[in-house]
């Protein structure tokens, strides 16, 4: 049963999100010959506010 786990800023639309997980589901499912229903997918927004790169917040670089 493989478990994936994405971190990504949010802002992303529900359709987008729907869209991500079917397509992750489906390279999963054929890379490990398993069925689609054995595939988890955990989805973790984070705010700009939250994540530092480069040594700024997100929130401050444009």
């Amino acid at each position: 049963m493989p478990i994936v786990q994405i971190d990504m800023l949010e802002g992303r639309t529900v359709d987008q999100r729907r869209e991500l997980v079917k397509r992750v589901t489906e390279a999963i499912s054929e890379t490990a010959s398993c069925p689609p229903s054995a595939v988890t997918i955990i989805i973790r927004e984070i705010s700009k506010e939250h994540l530092g790169q480069g040594g700024k917040l997100r929130a401050d670089s444009n």
